[in-house]
């Protein structure tokens, strides 16, 4: 792209934000309406920030959700170039028909239904030209105008900027290879392959490429569509059990998921639940696998300690960790949910409670995560609209126990616990002797007692905080009685009848004054 097509791209986006008035702050449905008026670029930005709570605050990235979709459709002639120049043949010789009207329109890339030459329905998803081009530019102009858009938003550093632009290029030239697309339904469907309930789309590897993906169209009805679907003869509470347990099987089994599961991705066809769309998915490493079992299970028994335990080997403490403090924290929270019946218990909500608390004890969480986790509020969002009884966390909590049962053996249950059980035994026969240590070590006054205060930095900064303000406010004092007792004298010059000394006095004394009511008045925001 030429400087000057940057340059006016970049007055575009200078227009749009005055336009919204940016100077007057930001806020979610501001934010969501700008990206809206820059173009396709920014929505498919926007959908993709959407899922990164660990960068954005919730509110923002729920407000993002709900950007559209559908954009401005690609003229069929550029739709047919763009295959041809792909597959490097003409169109006729492949497919037999392409609708020249899309399924789906979208900021990436646009659907469109076709018959294959040989016989068959498929769909082909063409991606825009210049697509990465033009996200790519965007992207630069936007690191360019970050310190600008801190200061004109007032987030400060509530959000970072660059971070965050350099995670969303990453991702976004993810998902404009459709390569990696086409292995991601290669990979879903061999997971799946022995789930009957369970399809995809299968992909035609020959008519694939970087910028063209072709595969079987599956007609359906969307999982949402509770009319359609009861007059067909389904059962939504079958349906919703069957795709939470399917989804379940994804984190805790495969470790590969299906990172946005909203509604459109989830259609009923033929008996079966097709997932769509597998151009944004997850990966979880087994070390990972084996954590997320671990908290589900600690929230199930309201075991406070290992819950906290888990969300410190997730992440990566960017701070000192106030211990105390965070046990409180997740303590509070899970009491909350534990109070509440099963039924009424919502993974989503205490999802994002947990993401919440992890940012504001400075824990810096994996992306695998923080992605499972806005995965997991989605497909609960998805289960709600389908089929409102069906409980995620109910699904989750069954899926884990049959896991145990399946995976249990007791052969080597046994033998560890005989060696956990001698090594407790050889433990507890050191304990007399190091008794008899303690005492002879007390009794001749070696004995030492270390204590760590928690909250002691913040004690430290209240301390020397209020020690300020009292030096501050007796130098006040000074000045102002001193400033008095020199107006009974005839120094001059003079100012307004006193002396000069003492009216210097009293301006200082009174800005001295000023200054101490608005910290102490305002101290939480200063």
């Amino acid at each position: 792209m030429s400087s000057d097509v940057s340059n006016q791209r970049f007055l575009d986006i200078l227009k749009v934000l005055k336009k919204h008035h940016l100077a007057k702050g930001m806020t979610p449905e501001k934010l969501k309406e700008i990206f809206e008026d820059l173009g396709p670029t920014y929505v498919k930005l926007g959908q993709i920030m959407s899922m990164r709570s660990d960068m954005l605050p919730e509110i923002y990235c729920d407000e993002l959700k709900k950007l559209r979709t559908e954009v401005k459709p690609m003229e069929y002639s550029l739709v047919k170039q763009v295959i041809q120049q792909e597959l490097g043949r003409p169109l006729e010789s492949v497919f037999s028909k392409v609708q020249e009207t899309p399924l789906g329109s979208a900021s990436i890339a646009q659907v469109h239904l076709a018959v294959l030459s040989s016989g068959g329905q498929a769909v082909i998803k063409v991606q825009r030209p210049h697509i990465r081009e033009m996200m790519e530019r965007d992207i630069h102009l936007l690191k360019k105008a970050a310190k600008f858009l801190k200061v004109a938003m007032g987030t400060g550093d509530l959000i970072d900027f660059n971070t965050i632009l350099d995670e969303l290029w990453k991702t976004s030239q993810e998902e404009m290879d459709f390569i990696r697309e086409a292995e991601n339904l290669l990979t879903f469907y061999e997971n799946q392959r022995d789930i009957s309930y369970i399809t995809c789309p299968q992909v035609f590897t020959k008519l694939t490429t970087p910028r063209l993906l072709t595969m079987s169209y599956i007609d359906g009805i969307q999982i949402d569509h509770m009319a359609a679907l009861k007059s067909a003869g389904y059962d939504l509470t079958e349906i919703g059990e069957k795709a939470a347990e399917n989804y379940c099987k994804q984190i805790l089994e495969d470790g590969f998921f299906h990172a946005d599961p909203h509604p459109g991705n989830l259609w009923i066809s033929g008996g079966r639940i097709a997932w769509l769309d597998l151009g944004m998915t997850g990966r979880l490493s087994d070390h990972y696998k084996q954590l997320l079992k671990k908290a589900i299970s600690a929230i199930l028994k309201h075991d406070i300690y290992t819950l906290k335990n888990v969300l410190l080997t997730l992440g990566e403490p960017k701070d000192r960790i106030n211990h105390a403090r965070l046990y409180t924290d997740v303590d509070d929270i899970v009491s909350r949910y534990m109070t509440m019946d099963f039924g009424e218990m919502r993974l989503g909500d205490l999802i994002e409670k947990l993401l919440d608390l992890v940012k504001k004890h400075k824990i810096a969480i994996s992306p695998d995560i923080t992605l499972l986790g806005r995965s997991m509020v989605t497909m609960e969002g998805t289960l709600a609209a389908c089929s409102p009884e069906v409980n995620m966390l109910k699904i989750l909590s069954m899926h884990m126990s049959s896991m145990i049962y399946k995976d249990f053996d007791w052969k080597k249950e046994l033998v560890h616990r005989g060696r956990t059980a001698y090594a407790s035994l050889d433990k507890s026969m050191e304990i007399p002797s190091q008794l008899s240590d303690l005492l002879n070590i007390t009794k001749n006054g070696q004995t030492k007692l270390n204590i760590e205060l928690t909250d002691t930095e913040d004690y430290i900064r209240v301390f020397h905080r209020a020690a300020g303000y009292l030096v501050l406010g007796l130098i006040a004092s000074a000045l102002f009685i001193g400033a008095s007792l020199l107006c009974m004298t005839q120094l001059r010059p003079q100012v307004l009848g006193m002396p000069w000394i003492s009216f210097a006095g009293f301006v200082l004394s009174g800005i001295l004054i000023l200054y101490l009511l608005f910290r102490i008045l305002f101290r939480s925001k200063s």
